[in-house]
């Protein structure tokens, strides 16, 4: 779709940069004296003056360079994707290793309260 924009408004301004315009402007005094401004503007698309070798190489040159955008625009996109794919990953890596070092907190923790508690029990039999 982007390609398609592109190449569009290159054709636009090749097309607009083919026409020529002519403007005239005529002064005419009637018999009573009063003096009459007419202005003519002609436009013209010179058929035998385009040089359709040249056009179509414009074309070419601008149908490449648009692709050459485009194919850009893709790589960063998903050169993106990939980095947000390596990110997700880096960071569900790094959630399981947390969970796994909390886990083993808890663990040394449940057992330091159990051998506490087993302390405390000695002790109060005593």
């Amino acid at each position: 779709m982007k390609k398609q924009i592109l190449a569009a408004a290159a054709v636009a301004v090749l097309a607009v940069s083919c026409t020529k315009s002519t403007t005239k402007t005529e002064q005419v005094e009637s018999a009573d004296g009063s003096v009459t401004t007419t202005t003519t503007t002609v436009s013209e698309t010179p058929t035998a003056v385009i040089d359709t070798a040249k056009i179509d190489k414009a074309k070419e040159n601008v149908k490449t360079k648009v692709d050459a955008a485009g194919n850009k625009i893709d790589d960063a996109a998903q050169k993106a994707k990939e980095d947000l794919n390596k990110a997700g990953k880096d960071i569900k890596a790094g959630a399981k290793e947390v969970g796994q070092d909390v886990k083993d907190a808890a663990a040394k923790g449940a057992a330091k309260v159990e051998e506490g508690a087993k302390q405390l029990k000695e002790d109060l039999k005593k």
